[in-house]
């Protein structure tokens, strides 16, 4: 008993010599030593609060949220934390615990333009909205599912970025697309002020069943001229953030699976995803303004039209 406690005593002893050796190798202070361990303290404290405040953001709106989207939601936070860091520092903070989201491009064509229906003009190239609801984009996407592919049609207003009406179903008839543009009317804020639809030339959005429907609810129908993914450019980038961002892309159960994720994946993208486009602001937010510059996806350096209708 007596041996086991001189022991402890002569380990207590040597414990400070241990400590003075280290910082006497490093050629500093005893002071400068112990900073340098709460310093490092502080910030493996640090990295480990943003990793769980990154792991947070993505479960609550998307798996997939970038960067730049990732450092406007944390900021406020950070600030409040007391934690110090640039967005380039954030950024390879990301690429260090290898968080960054990977650039992944594939293309699925489901246009088919091929048939007799009347094709309309092209009403809105090279123009901007001002204002929403003053333009609608229109398209569909397929949704994979171990039955087979499911197609998911889409309205959104082209100046806030909102999706407006929705289906989801696993055939590609006209039906799909009229009962996504019937959530869109229902969903209307601002009825009294004329709208463009705007679509490819799809068999769908040129069946007389869906033209008269639109113009019946006082829609001015536009289409594209050519196959050209910056001709309806907000229809496609929108297909792509919620196929890669909330889940979608993967292989799904089945239609009921695919519902679910659907409609949540549109809950959160148009009410807590933030827009680079938008300034930061989500598509709910900048849908009750009227006073947005609009940001084209298309990459030019002539000067768009502003859209008058």
């Amino acid at each position: 008993m007596s041996r086991n406690i001189s022991q402890r005593n002569q380990q207590k002893e040597n414990k400070p010599f241990k400590i003075k050796w280290l910082y006497e190798c490093f050629g500093i202070s005893k002071q400068a030593f112990h900073k340098r361990i709460a310093l490092w303290n502080s910030a493996q404290n640090q990295e480990l609060q943003l990793l769980q405040m990154v792991d947070i953001q993505r479960k609550q709106i998307s798996t997939k949220l970038g960067g730049k989207k990732l450092y406007y939601n944390l900021k406020p936070m950070m600030e409040e934390k007391k934690i110090k860091i640039g967005r380039d520092k954030f950024y390879c903070f990301l690429r260090a615990n290898s968080l960054l989201v990977p650039k992944i491009r594939s293309f699925h064509i489901t246009t088919n333009s091929k048939h007799h229906f009347f094709k309309y003009k092209n009403l809105v190239q090279g123009k901007v909205p001002t204002r929403p609801e003053q333009l609608w984009v229109s398209d569909i996407t397929y949704i994979k599912t171990q039955n087979g592919h499911n197609y998911l049609a889409l309205v959104t207003d082209a100046y806030s970025k909102q999706i407006m009406g929705y289906k989801i179903d696993n055939h590609m008839r006209t039906s799909l697309c009229s009962d996504a543009l019937a959530m869109a009317i229902k969903n209307r804020k601002y009825s009294q002020l004329p709208l463009i639809h705007h679509s490819d030339r799809g068999f769908q959005y040129c069946n007389p069943e869906y033209t008269n429907y639109a113009e019946k609810n006082g829609l001015t129908i536009s289409m594209t001229e050519k196959y050209d993914p910056y001709e309806n450019a907000v229809a496609e980038r929108i297909n792509r953030t919620l196929k890669y961002e909330f889940g979608l892309k993967e292989v799904l159960k089945d239609t009921s699976l695919a519902k679910k994720m659907v409609a949540q994946g549109i809950e959160r993208y148009n009410v807590l995803r933030p827009h680079l486009s938008l300034n930061m602001l989500t598509p709910y937010q900048a849908h009750l303004k009227q006073k947005l510059k609009y940001k084209s996806y298309k990459k030019e350096k002539t000067e768009r039209e502003i859209l008058v209708i």
